[in-house]
């Protein structure tokens, strides 16, 4: 059940932030490996890129993805908060004293995320058809072209969602700024989450973005980068240190409201669980 119940936190939220997953990789892929001033911007920020794209594109173009967004969100978040949810039920965050431990958090959080997307990688590729074709272009190892690339991402950026949320839950509940169980301490709680996460994950997000986008040779291998390691490196030597942080707005617009929303969806969902089968 809790697998199920992450699943479906993380799909709400999807449905909410997807526009913003479009806008977010539209603009870090902008003047890709071209130096400031020497290509066109064709979104100037986020509020543009919405306004050009629903212009251009259409509306409907903002909900680009949306199904294999589903089932990638149900798929990785559901396995990622699944697990973490089970190490916590199972008292494995606490140390011996029944404090909670936050360097057993972002341990968890980093294991659980891994999981999750490494299961998950195939879909974030595509879907159905798109899946076919790579299938057969690339063989079974191209269904998890770039996986190992986003695993410094996910480590980092999981281990520092699940670990900021649950220690700012438990800090919270101990200055007791709320009552007891009270909604707002998950709200809060994943409103801090989602600032430290995106600042700790922009920079992986940007390369890991570049990555998955770049074109392939015949046997599935990157034209332009051979890892993230490698694409980090090249963004900041051609685009400076502000490459790294490219769309930083949208990724905050992004997966600020992406964690706040499936945080405490997650989180009402297991209290009301917990709740009504006690």
């Amino acid at each position: 059940m809790d697998f199920l119940m992450s699943g479906l936190a993380a799909c709400g939220a999807c449905v909410f932030t997807n526009p913003l997953e479009v806008v977010k990789t539209r603009m870090q892929l902008q003047g890709e490996l071209q130096a400031p001033g020497t290509y066109q911007r064709h979104y100037r920020n986020v509020f543009h890129a919405f306004i050009t794209i629903g212009k251009v594109d259409g509306l409907a173009a903002l909900q680009k993805g949306l199904a294999p967004a589903l089932l990638y969100q149900f798929l990785m978040n559901g396995i990622r908060l699944g697990t973490y949810g089970l190490a916590e039920a199972g008292g494995y965050l606490h140390t011996a004293e029944g404090t909670h431990s936050p360097a057993r958090s972002a341990a968890a959080g980093a294991m659980a995320g891994i999981m999750g997307a490494y299961l998950g990688s195939p879909i974030y590729m595509g879907m159905f058809q798109a899946l076919t074709e790579i299938g057969q272009k690339h063989g079974l190892v191209g269904l998890w072209r770039g996986a190992l690339g986003g695993l410094p991402r996910v480590i980092v950026g999981s281990s520092t969602q699940l670990c900021t949320f649950s220690s700012t839950k438990d800090l919270l509940s101990q200055w007791e700024i709320f009552p007891p169980e009270s909604w707002k301490l998950a709200l809060v709680a994943a409103m801090v989450s989602g600032i430290a996460v995106v600042l700790a994950m922009a920079p992986f997000d940007v390369a890991c973005t570049r990555l998955y986008n770049q074109p392939t040779d015949a046997q599935g291998k990157g034209l332009m980068y051979r890892g993230i390691l490698d694409a980090l490196l090249q963004t900041a030597r051609t685009e400076g240190i502000f490459g790294m942080y490219k769309g930083i707005g949208a990724s905050y617009f992004r997966l600020g409201p992406h964690t706040i929303l499936s945080l405490f969806f997650w989180d009402q969902l297991r209290s009301l669980y917990y709740t009504y089968t006690k």
